[in-house]
């Protein structure tokens, strides 16, 4: 036990079931093993949390405060306009996915600009070539974009047939352009999103 959480407090990045088992052995229950982990570190200022698929120390929320007066605000975090935000999780849900069907998404062109910036956070990647003619790049989100959300895996995002169901979400009516439509971007009047 004392190896894992060992292992996984030296890691900068989340620690793999794969690796785990390179440590204690086929035999040991990696899952039993996490479990008796995060009850002694139960009432600890940090716990060991499942993140990018794999296992990562985490402080826990109620003590962000603290951490932010500590340290301050150099440290970088991921600022998001609602814009990309809204891209982002078009690529979460419908990835792999073109910048040509999320301009169609929008009803706007989105610009290399908006996937340069969620580039530059580390948040998506480059898929494989779309079958389409021109066979253009797709967009994938990347295990940053895990670990910046908290998600072990991307079925930890909601349920996408809920949201279907609840008519929140649909690739169908998000390309016919009819989600978007009386959305309008920061800055911009709703008076003209009709015409």
């Amino acid at each position: 036990m004392n190896r894992v959480e060992a292992t996984i407090f030296a890691a900068s990045e989340p620690v793999s079931r794969e690796v785990l088992t390179r440590i204690v052995g086929k035999t040991c229950s990696i899952d039993l093993l996490i479990d008796d982990i995060r009850e002694e570190l139960r009432g600890r200022p940090y716990d060991l949390v499942a993140v990018a698929s794999g296992w990562k120390h985490l402080t826990r929320p109620a003590y962000a405060d603290a951490i932010r007066t500590a340290v301050g605000s150099d440290e970088r975090a991921v600022d998001l306009t609602q814009s990309e935000v809204l891209v982002l999780m078009c690529i979460a849900f419908f990835q792999p996915i073109t910048r040509a069907e999320l301009s169609s998404f929008f009803g706007k062109e989105i610009s290399r600009d908006l996937i340069g910036n969620l580039r530059s956070f580390g948040l998506i990647a480059s898929g494989p070539r779309s079958p389409t003619p021109g066979a253009p790049y797709t967009y994938v989100t990347t295990k940053q974009f895990l670990l910046e959300f908290g998600l072990e895996t991307l079925r930890d995002l909601p349920d996408f047939e809920a949201l279907e169901d609840a008519g929140l979400l649909s690739k169908e009516r998000l390309l016919a352009g009819d989600i978007m439509r009386g959305f309008s971007a920061p800055g911009e009047s709703d008076a003209g999103a009709d015409e």
